[in-house]
């Protein structure tokens, strides 16, 4: 049994997707990003980066003690290594996989967050800030749409690469991005779409948090980056 410390956001996407791709147990806990649960010390025991998603993985491989995993990346190949799916075993094509993991999570999810705050969520405009993410955002769907000429998928067959970026190019409308600028984006989502496993993993949660576009001042508290209490 996995326990998925989740709120329904891309980043928590991702695992609820590839969970439900891998056909492992699991149960949710929620973890209201919005009320700040992820900077309570039991979490951070488990995310020390008090960032959700996180997983205990209560059956690990090793028949030891219950294993926790913070960060959706290594998430996604502890998950992959542990059903033997989504994550090819030979060195080339696990490399290559890994390689597009990481792209997403240092370059597509960052910058598409930061280009949806200063467009959406920052308390007063700043056209610097708004022109540098949104070009940098459609470079990135230039890259993706790029590598996924003449493919069905990112990496060729179907992998955690592709549960890793589909939760934030759902986001394009949001985004303000025309994904008819990017055809081989656009099928691939359309054709990702298609999966009953991958549906029910994004809705997963839905009852918990249906995203507004707006912040209380409480919200904005909590998802605003916060310095830890000095405890020296």
């Amino acid at each position: 049994m996995i326990d998925l410390y989740y709120w329904p956001t891309p980043n928590g996407w991702k695992i609820s997707i590839a969970l439900e791709e891998m056909g492992l147990d699991y149960r949710v806990v929620p973890v209201n990003i919005g009320k700040g649960e992820q900077f309570e010390p039991d979490f951070l025991k488990i995310s020390p980066n008090n960032r959700m998603p996180a997983i205990i993985d209560q059956d690990p491989a090793d028949g030891g003690e219950p294993i926790s995993v913070f960060e959706t990346g290594a998430i996604l190949i502890y998950l992959a290594e542990k059903c033997g799916k989504f994550l090819p075993s030979d060195l080339r094509g696990r490399k290559e996989v890994i390689e597009w993991v990481m792209w997403q999570m240092g370059g597509l999810g960052p910058m598409l967050g930061q280009n949806g705050h200063f467009k959406f969520y920052a308390p007063e405009k700043i056209p610097y800030a708004q022109e540098r993410y949104s070009t940098e955002v459609l470079r990135l769907f230039d890259v993706l749409n790029s590598r996924l000429e003449g493919r069905d998928y990112i990496c060729g067959e179907y992998s955690i690469a592709d549960m890793a970026c589909w939760p934030w190019i759902i986001t394009y409308k949001r985004q303000e991005i025309d994904l008819g600028e990017f055809p081989n984006i656009r099928r691939w989502y359309d054709n990702l779409k298609t999966r009953p496993a991958l549906r029910r993993g994004y809705e997963v949660g839905r009852e918990l948090s249906k995203p507004t576009g707006k912040w209380s001042e409480e919200s904005r508290k909590h998802l605003t980056a916060q310095r830890r209490p000095n405890r020296g």
